[in-house]
């Protein structure tokens, strides 16, 4: 079987890897990224403190629609946290299966 001319012009093995010299400004961009998963972080610990208080507020006044909204505050304060603190991780994470693939 005689392939076309064309299959033999497409490059067969591409290798690009991320490099943090590429463009200016990298270094900062690290930063700021760092500072707003601080600001994610703190927002996400006032979040939980608020959804607790008016889950107990709720619960002593014998309002069940306020404590169910403090309950879900709740889990979703956990959740924003542990998105914030594992995001690198996951980032990492799926561009090690994208590499792999």
């Amino acid at each position: 079987m005689v392939l076309p001319a064309t299959a033999l012009l497409l490059p067969l093995d591409i290798e690009i890897d991320p490099n943090s010299n590429g463009l200016p400004g990298i270094g900062e961009l690290k930063q700021i990224v760092g500072a707003s998963m601080t600001v994610g972080l703190i927002l996400a610990v006032l979040a939980l403190i608020i959804s607790a208080i008016v889950w107990a507020l709720g619960a002593n006044s014998s309002n069940p629609h306020l404590a169910g909204r403090g309950k879900l505050g709740v889990l979703v304060a956990v959740g924003a946290a542990i998105v914030c603190g594992a995001s690198v991780t996951l980032v990492n994470f799926f561009w090690n299966v994208g590499q792999q693939v």
